[in-house]
């Protein structure tokens, strides 16, 4: 589905029908972004005062202009350009998770127009391959990496078509928030979205420590003994009312499957800290007021009544609703135009094709992690979220953007990569390596091939804070059955092998290689010492040609984006 930008489609629940997230609500919003002290303000500088861009085009100037003048400031010559054939390699994997096939690459090579990378953006974008890419994305980011039980799961119960629908229909950002954390799907359509609560199986801490970081970029679990040691903002108090806010939830199932009910009565309880000194676990959260709630007396027993819940002609089978629901005041009061989740949800989608956070870790945006354009950041945030928090929008513009287009060579005398003074590389995800090896040794791929399933299981981290390659990593490479008999198939399997096999020349056999594996030309160097290798080993060329792509498939230039 093409994405529209200027009507963006809301969800059907409404938490507070007072206040539009799409109209009055984003004004109000953007007001929290100058007052935001945890977090810092920001200044325009030069740049011109208003807040949000006509379109993604204007955002990638705004994007240029905050970049070029950090550079401008530090007196930094970022890197070239990036080629043609790294771009379109770049770009593939970043927004469809996979490398392009060799027709695709020459393609877009041999283009002559001037706006083709932009074209190439915006056909990318509007494809099934990126509602898939960005689905496996976002599964990890959320959810984190389990066994293959709980990814069959997550599709029987209708999370990952949910995950699929946000990003082919462009939904905006705090609809999906409100309702994953709401966990109250009113059609059938978004009923995977209790899934995000319903997995963590009751478990309220675990809750509350995946929600900090994944809706508002915090992370809190330093909290749960004491308040935050470094972090002055983070309170201990911060910790358990968020954990409050959730732990009247209970798993159940009902005809229409999965459902997390909410009880009217419980979840009072008091935290201590590591003096001893305790305190009742208010329902609060950084940076937004309390939400006053009757408090029982310590001895008072709370009893059970159908008058604490709301009347409704609603399929009785569903779970009773409060009178007054915990999780429906957090979405209203705490969710709802709080600046953080637009900050943290930029921060992320900057990662994502970046490389790294405008603050780092991208899940760390606390008083200790200092942004690195902060300006920028103030700025982006405050645009997604009067744009409706276009995410379409978002990556279009940053894959347009100056920093995004530099080649990945580091520029002499600049250390910092917090200056985006040059592409950063980093690994593939199990799911952008699996599809790229399907797709040069089958020329062909499947979501959910038995090769997906097996890296997922082996190349867990999605955007680690630091890039390291154990030692099980690299024996898993190296001798690795699953990906050595996926590589060593025969030529009936082996689609790539079968056509070099009809090539006349070992010169158009490596040519072909290259380009399927790397969207490049060999080097002299590379395309002699291929030769030399494959041409002492012409009675077997077959075997020469597979030993070859085993090399290839499992160097660095192959498993990096760069």
């Amino acid at each position: 589905m093409p994405r529209d930008f200027n009507n963006n489609r809301s969800a059907s629940l409404d938490v507070n029908p007072k206040v539009s997230t799409r109209s009055s609500g984003n004004a109000v919003g953007l007001l929290f972004f100058c007052v935001l002290c945890a977090v810092g303000c920001f200044a325009f500088a030069d740049e011109p005062a208003s807040v949000s861009a006509k379109s993604a085009a204007d955002l990638t100037a705004r994007i240029d202009f905050f970049i070029r003048q950090g550079w401008n400031q530090q007196s930094i010559q970022p890197a070239e350009r990036c080629s043609d054939e790294t771009f379109v390699r770049r770009l593939y994997l970043d927004c469809v998770g996979r490398i392009p096939t060799v027709e695709e690459a020459t393609n877009f090579i041999n283009d002559q127009r001037d706006n083709k990378r932009d074209v190439l953006i915006d056909r990318l974008l509007d494809s099934e391959d990126h509602v898939q890419h960005f689905a496996d994305l976002f599964d990890a980011l959320l959810m984190g990496r389990t066994g293959e039980g709980k990814y069959n799961q997550r599709r029987q119960h209708g999370w990952r078509s949910y995950l699929e629908d946000v990003f082919r229909s462009n939904r905006p950002w705090n609809d999906v928030a409100g309702e994953i954390l709401l966990a109250r799907p009113d059609n059938e359509q978004h009923r995977g979205a209790v899934w995000f609560l319903y997995e963590r199986n009751n478990e309220h801490q675990k809750i509350a420590e995946a929600i900090a970081p994944a809706f508002f970029g915090i992370r809190i679990e330093c909290a749960q003994c004491h308040d935050h040691m470094s972090a002055d903002e983070i309170k201990q108090a911060h910790y358990w009312g968020l954990v409050a806010f959730f732990n009247r939830g209970t798993n159940v199932q009902t005809k229409v499957g999965p459902q997390v009910a909410e009880s009217a009565i419980g979840g009072f309880s008091e935290f201590a800290n590591l003096s001893g000194q305790s305190s009742p676990n208010v329902l609060t959260f950084l940076g937004a007021t309390p939400v006053s709630e009757t408090r029982p007396e310590k001895d008072q027993k709370q009893e059970e009544s159908e008058d604490l819940y709301r009347s409704s002609d609603a399929d009785a089978d569903l779970p009773k609703v409060p009178n007054f629901s915990r999780r429906e005041a957090f979405v209203r009061h705490v969710l709802q135009d709080n600046p953080l989740v637009a900050r943290a949800m930029v921060n992320r989608v900057w990662a994502i094709m970046l490389g790294r956070g405008i603050v780092h870790p991208f899940d760390a945006m606390d008083s200790v992690h200092a942004a690195s354009h902060p300006e920028l950041l103030g700025w982006l945030a405050a645009d997604f979220a009067a744009s409706g928090y276009d995410i379409g929008r978002l990556v279009e513009a940053i894959a347009r953007s100056q920093a995004y287009q530099l080649s990945s060579i580091q520029p002499d005398d600049v250390d910092d990569p917090a200056t985006f003074a040059w592409y950063l590389e980093r690994p593939l995800t199990a799911e952008q390596l699996a599809r790229s090896i399907q797709l040069v040794a089958r020329g062909g791929f499947q979501n959910d091939a038995g090769l997906v399933k097996q890296l997922r299981q082996q190349i867990k981290p999605v955007l680690p804070d630091q890039t390291v390659v154990t030692v099980d990593d690299a024996l898993f490479y190296s001798n690795g059955t699953a990906l050595n008999d996926f590589l060593n198939a025969d030529s009936n399997q082996n689609t790539l092998l079968a056509g070099l096999s009809e090539l006349s020349s070992d010169d158009e056999r490596i040519e072909r290689l290259f380009r399927t594996c790397f969207c490049r030309s060999p080097s002299s160097q590379e395309r002699e010492a291929v030769i030399t290798y494959v041409a002492k080993r012409s009675r077997s060329l077959d075997d020469a040609l597979r030993q070859v792509l085993w090399s290839m498939v499992k160097s660095a230039e192959f498993q990096f984006n760069h």
